[in-house]
C-alpha cells in the first residue's frame, strides 16, 4: 500500500513537470508560442483536475499542498484556484470505528467514560485529522452524580497518519530533488532546506499538546483585543493525538452568503484579518502559519437595533502549524513595512540587504529604478485593479527592467518559508473576501506607527550617546595625567595587534612575489634552453621551477 502511495506521488509530479518543460520552454523556443498560449487555460485545469482527484482518494499531505494552493487567488490562474477550492470541504472523513479506537487508545478507557456525548459524524475533515462536536463527562466530588458540560469540540488525528506524512514526505523529496537541478531555481532557493523546514512543520502538527500551547500563547498575545476569539483548551481531555477545546459556533470565513446574511461586510473581515497578521508579525514575532478557510472564522455576536451595526469577531482555530520571527528578520521586515509606506526605494534596498534575500552581485542601481517605477505606475492600486492592467501598460514595464527580470536577484532565505506560505494565503483570503482590497493603503497606518516608534528609538539612542560623550569628557583629564606619568617614567606601549597582522601578512605576500619571480625566470629560462636544444638543462630547470610553484601553493 504504501510502496503505491510512493510511486503514485512521484509519477503524478514527474508527468507534470515534463508536460510543463515540453509546453512552456521547449515549444516557445520551436516558434510555437502562439499555441502554447492558446492551449494554456485548457492544460492548467486539468492538471488542476488530475490533482484535485489525486489529494481527495490520497488525503495526506496531497491535502496540504492542494490548500495552499487554492488559497493563491494573487497569484496562481483562476482556472487552478477554482478546480482546488473545494479541497478545503473534500477531505474524506475516516470511519467511526477508526476514530473511537484512537481516542480509547489515547485515554486508556471507553470513549463514554470520558465524553457524556460524541457526535458520530464530523463537523470538519482535515489532513491530518477530525474534528467532532462532543459534551465532557465530569463525576461531582464526593458523589456518583454525572454533570453535563459545556459543548466542545474535539480534533482526533487518522491512524496511522504519522506513517502516511513520511511516506508523502519522501515522494516529494524526489520531486523536490528534481526541481533543484533546474539552475534558475537552485540559484534563488535551497529546495532541499525549504523541503526540510516543511517536514519539521508537519511534524510538529502531529503534536497536540504543542498545538494546545501555541493556542495559548497566541490567546495571550491577544488578551487585550476583544476583536479576537482563541477557544480554550480542555487539558483534561487532550493527549498528544486528541485535542479538546471549547466549541465557538462561528460562519466559516470563506462562506460569503452567510458573512453578508449577518449584516457583516465582507472589506471590513479582510482589513481585521490583515491587520492581526501585522500584528502577529511585527509585535508578537508568533503567528499562526496556516490561515486557510477551515482554520478561520467570523462569529457574530449582537446588532445595534439603531444604526444596524453588528458586532463581531474573528475566530482562529488550530494551532499546530505556527512561525516565529527572529529579530534580525523583524528588523528587516519593519524596514521594508515602512518602506512600503513612504514609498521608499532606497529604503527598500536597505531592507531587502537586512533580510538577506538579494543574491550576490545584485544590480541595486537598477533595482531601486525597478522599485520607484512600482511606486509610481501601481502604488495605491486595489487588487481589482491590478487584475485588470491594460496588456501595454505591463508589458512596456517588462521591457524597461527586461534585464533585471531575466537575472531575478533574490533569493528565498530558509526562516522565511512558513512566512512567505502565510502570506501567500493571506493575500489570496483578502483578495477573496474584497475584490477592492487594497495592500498598500492598508499598510500605511501601521508604517507610520512603526514610523514614529522609530524616532521616539533614535532619540533615546541620541541621549544615550550624548551622556556616554559627557562622561568620556570628564574623565579625559584624569586619564590625560596617567598617560603623562606613563611617558615620564619610560613605561609608555603602543599596540596593535591589527597592525601585526598587516605586517604578518606583508611579509608573506612579499616573499610569495620573490617566489613567483623565481618561478617566472626558471621556467622562461628552462623554455629558452629547450628552444635552444639544451634539452637536459631544460628539463632541469623544469623541474626546479614545478618545485617552486608547489611551494607557492603550499606555503603559509
Amino acid at each position: 500500500m504504501y510502496r503505491s502511495r510512493y510511486c503514485r506521488i512521484v509519477w503524478f509530479f514527474g508527468r507534470v513537470l515534463i508536460a510543463l518543460i515540453w509546453w512552456e520552454i521547449i515549444l516557445p523556443k520551436l516558434g510555437l508560442t502562439s499555441l502554447v498560449r492558446q492551449s494554456r487555460h485548457e492544460r492548467l485545469r486539468k492538471i488542476a483536475t488530475r490533482f484535485r482527484s489525486l489529494a481527495i482518494e490520497m488525503g495526506g499531505v496531497m491535502i496540504k499542498v492542494g490548500q495552499f494552493l487554492s488559497a493563491r487567488l494573487d497569484v496562481l490562474p483562476r482556472v487552478i484556484t477554482d478546480e482546488l477550492a473545494g479541497l478545503q470541504d473534500e477531505v474524506r472523513p475516516e470511519a467511526f470505528s477508526e476514530i473511537r479506537r484512537v481516542v480509547e487508545a489515547e485515554f486508556g478507557m471507553p470513549l463514554e467514560e470520558k465524553y457524556i456525548y460524541f457526535e458520530e459524524n464530523p463537523i470538519a475533515s482535515a489532513s491530518i485529522g477530525q474534528v467532532h462536536r462532543a459534551r465532557l463527562r465530569k463525576i461531582q466530588e464526593g458523589t456518583d452524580i454525572t454533570m453535563e458540560l459545556s459543548p466542545v469540540v474535539v480534533k482526533v488525528q487518522r491512524p496511522d497518519i504519522e506513517r502516511i506524512v513520511f511516506i508523502d514526505l519522501s515522494a516529494l523529496r524526489v520531486v523536490a530533488e528534481w526541481v533543484y537541478r533546474y539552475p534558475p531555481v537552485k540559484k534563488r532557493a535551497d529546495v532541499r532546506m525549504l523541503m526540510d523546514e516543511f517536514s519539521r512543520t508537519l511534524y510538529e502538527e502531529l503534536d497536540y499538546l504543542s498545538e494546545g500551547k501555541n493556542a495559548e500563547t497566541f490567546a495571550e498575545n491577544f488578551r487585550n483585543d476583544s476583536e479576537v476569539v482563541v477557544p480554550e483548551v480542555i487539558w483534561s481531555h487532550t493527549t498528544r493525538r486528541v485535542l479538546t477545546l471549547k466549541d465557538v459556533q462561528a460562519i466559516k470565513i470563506t462562506d460569503y452568503d452567510a458573512i453578508e446574511a449577518a449584516g457583516i461586510q465582507r472589506s471590513n473581515v479582510a482589513q481585521r484579518l490583515f491587520n492581526t497578521y501585522l500584528k502577529q508579525i511585527f509585535e508578537d514575532s508568533f503567528f499562526h502559519a496556516d490561515p486557510h478557510p477551515g482554520n478561520l472564522f467570523v462569529l457574530p455576536i449582537s446588532k445595534d437595533e439603531d444604526t444596524g451595526e453588528v458586532t463581531w469577531k474573528l475566530v482562529f482555530v488550530d494551532f499546530g502549524m505556527v512561525g516565529h520571527i527572529s529579530p534580525q528578520s523583524l528588523a528587516g521586515m519593519q524596514e521594508l513595512l515602512i518602506a512600503v509606506g513612504t514609498r521608499d526605494s532606497s529604503r527598500m534596498i536597505k531592507a531587502y540587504q537586512m533580510l538577506g534575500v538579494l543574491l550576490p552581485g545584485a544590480d541595486l542601481e537598477l533595482l531601486e529604478r525597478a522599485n520607484m517605477e512600482v511606486f509610481e505606475q501601481f502604488w495605491g492600486k486595489s487588487t481589482s485593479e491590478l487584475v485588470e492592467l491594460g496588456h501595454e501598460e505591463a508589458m512596456a514595464f517588462l521591457r524597461k527592467f527586461e534585464d533585471l527580470l531575466y537575472e531575478m536577484p533574490f533569493q528565498l532565505p530558509e526562516n522565511f518559508v512558513l512566512l512567505g506560505r502565510c502570506l501567500g494565503i493571506l493575500s489570496g483570503m483578502c483578495t477573496g473576501l474584497d475584490k477592492e482590497f487594497n495592500v498598500w493603503t492598508s499598510i500605511v497606518p501601521y508604517a507610520e506607527r512603526l514610523m514614529r516608534d522609530e524616532r521616539s528609538t533614535r532619540l533615546r539612542n541620541l541621549l544615550d550617546e550624548a551622556f556616554g560623550i559627557l562622561r568620556t569628557t570628564i574623565s579625559l583629564p584624569v586619564r590625560a595625567d596617567a598617560i603623562i606619568k606613563r611617558m615620564e617614567q619610560g613605561r609608555l606601549e603602543v599596540r596593535s595587534s591589527e597592525l601585526s597582522q598587516q605586517i604578518v601578512r606583508l611579509e608573506r605576500t612579499l616573499r610569495k612575489l620573490v617566489g613567483a619571480i623565481v618561478f617566472m625566470a626558471l621556467l622562461l629560462g628552462g623554455v629558452q634552453l629547450y628552444l635552444g636544444g639544451e634539452a637536459i638543462l631544460a628539463g632541469a630547470l623544469g623541474l626546479v621551477a614545478g618545485f617552486a610553484f608547489l611551494w607557492l601553493l603550499l606555503a603559509r
